[in-house]
This record gives structure tokens, C-alpha cells and sequence, in this order.
């Protein structure tokens, strides 16, 4: 079954758990630099954002490796990273359009989320539910609901706002 990262800004609140789990969960020490997962926070607007691979089906990172070192795995719909390959162009975190990948400030190493094969650790500390690990199937239902309530709500508006007897 295809699975996917899901994110939603409206319900993080900044406590950056997302961070330090990954961090704990790859390098074995609380140092949020070294997180696949970066909290990015927009006071002005009003809101955080959890910022991670989205796992691209067709990942630019991928078309700018010259040494294969990243790949699809269609088996957990993720980009897989080879460090046996990678020769440290960074061409990769340069060309994705999210900023998801990076360089560990320690091993100078790409680093990118890998969804912890499966059970994506930044989701079972997401109490409020701002990073979810769901099928595509159900993103798509969330998407079709989410549409049909907002044209419900315009036709509200409109047949309110219409005078009587038109």
C-alpha cells in the first residue's frame, strides 16, 4: 500500500519532538542540527512547519546524482540514499525545491529522511497530529471532503447573500 508523509501546519505547535526524536533515532544524540526533520517557524504568518522529505516520485535529486546514489524504493515509496556511493557533491540538497535534504554539521554527510523504514518516529511523537504517515488513499479521500465543505460553504454564502424573491 502506498504510504505518505502528511503535513499539516494548522496543528503544530512548535514543540519541536519531531526534531529530537529523529535526531536520537539516527545519530544517537539530542542535537536537532542533525535531524532530518526541521521545524521552520514563520512568526510574521503565525505558524511553524515541519520541513521533510516528501519522498518524490519523481525526485529531482534523483535525476542530479551522477553516481546513483539515490533511488527509488518502491516497495516503501521513498527515495533511498547509498552512502557507499555518494561522493559528497551535495548537487542533491541543492536541487530539491522543499530544502529537505542536508549535511550533517558532524559526518558532513547528506542526510534525508528514510521514513525509519516504515515506522516514521516523527509521527508517534506528533501528539497534535502535524506529521501523519497515512495511505495515498486516504490523503485523496481528505482532499475530496476538504473540496466538497469548501464549495458547500461558498454556496451557503452565495444563496445567503441573494435577495429574496430572485
Amino acid at each position: 500500500m502506498d504510504m505518505m508523509l502528511v503535513i499539516d501546519h494548522e496543528k503544530c505547535t512548535g514543540c519541536r519532538l519531531c526534531e529530537m526524536v529523529c535526531s536520537i533515532r539516527h545519530t544517537g544524540a539530542n542535537n536537532p542540527a542533525r535531524s532530518r526533520v526541521h521545524v521552520m517557524k514563520w512568526p510574521m504568518e503565525g505558524f511553524e512547519l515541519p520541513m521533510l522529505c516528501l519522498q518524490c516520485k519523481d525526485a529531482p535529486c534523483i535525476a542530479v546524482c551522477t553516481k546513483k546514489a539515490l533511488s527509488q524504493d518502491t516497495v516503501l515509496t521513498r527515495v533511498n540514499l547509498n552512502h557507499d556511493l555518494c561522493i559528497g557533491c551535495h548537487m542533491c540538497v541543492m536541487t530539491c525545491p522543499f530544502g529537505a535534504l542536508g549535511v550533517d554539521i558532524t559526518t558532513q554527510r547528506v542526510i534525508k529522511c528514510n521514513l525509519c523504514d516504515g515506522e516514521p518516529a516523527c509521527v508517534r511523537v506528533c501528539d497534535p497530529g502535524a506529521i501523519q504517515y497515512i495511505s495515498a488513499k486516504s490523503v485523496e479521500l481528505m482532499k475530496k471532503r476538504d473540496a466538497g465543505l469548501k464549495i458547500s460553504e461558498m454556496m451557503r454564502k452565495s444563496l445567503s447573500t441573494k435577495p429574496i424573491g430572485v
